[in-house]
């Protein structure tokens, strides 16, 4: 469930609601979602124009110690951009993908993620290192959770974590997730259960 051009997910989490509402029906296309306000962060639509600032956001190579790769040139960021805007080839899978803007100093420091399919959606994140340690992940990881089981009709919410990374790991755990014990692609599986 992972976009095509993630080698895994950066980092991940899944976490239950035991009384959630009913979920709103999604919207055909949609390739990225509403704006989304946590106490410190707005979480936006991902749009082409973020991958400048997105680049430097996301180049230190330590970021892809655990996911593999590199860090994207702005070019091959933009490039990445215009795919995921423009949304899954699959019409049964819907990419949500937001920049995460730190509110006081209105730059961006991250991105989150989840891939819709069914029943199930997988969710991910990344915080550009300079912004790590500050509880941005946890508070950005929650609120996607959230708005993933609130506003599509999911069962399951799906992170996969490497097992050496133990922030996201916490992260995950802090966000609700609890992990499986089942490898997949060399990742834990963390899910949630959606109790509706």
């Amino acid at each position: 469930m992972r976009h095509p051009e993630e080698p895994s997910a950066p980092e991940a989490l899944r976490r239950g609601h035991p009384a959630a509402p009913e979920p709103a029906a999604p919207v055909a296309g949609l390739a990225t979602g509403p704006t989304v306000a946590t106490a410190r962060l707005d979480l936006l639509p991902l749009r082409v124009e973020h991958a400048e600032e997105m680049a430097e956001v996301l180049s230190d190579p330590a970021l892809h110690e655990f996911i593999g790769g590199a860090p994207h040139t702005p070019r091959a960021l933009r490039a990445r951009y215009e795919r995921l805007v423009a949304g899954s080839p699959d019409p049964a899978v819907l990419w949500c993908n937001w920049v995460l803007r730190e509110r006081t100093q209105g730059c961006l420091v991250g991105t989150v993620q989840a891939t819709v399919s069914g029943e199930a959606a997988e969710v991910a994140w990344v915080v550009g290192t300079p912004w790590q340690g500050r509880g941005y992940a946890v508070e950005a990881a929650r609120s996607l959770v959230r708005h993933v089981v609130h506003a599509f009709p999911v069962g399951t919410v799906v992170a996969h974590v490497h097992p050496a990374h133990h922030a996201s790991a916490a992260v995950a755990a802090a966000a609700g997730l609890t992990a499986t014990g089942t490898l997949q692609d060399g990742e834990v599986r963390w899910e949630l259960t959606v109790r509706r």
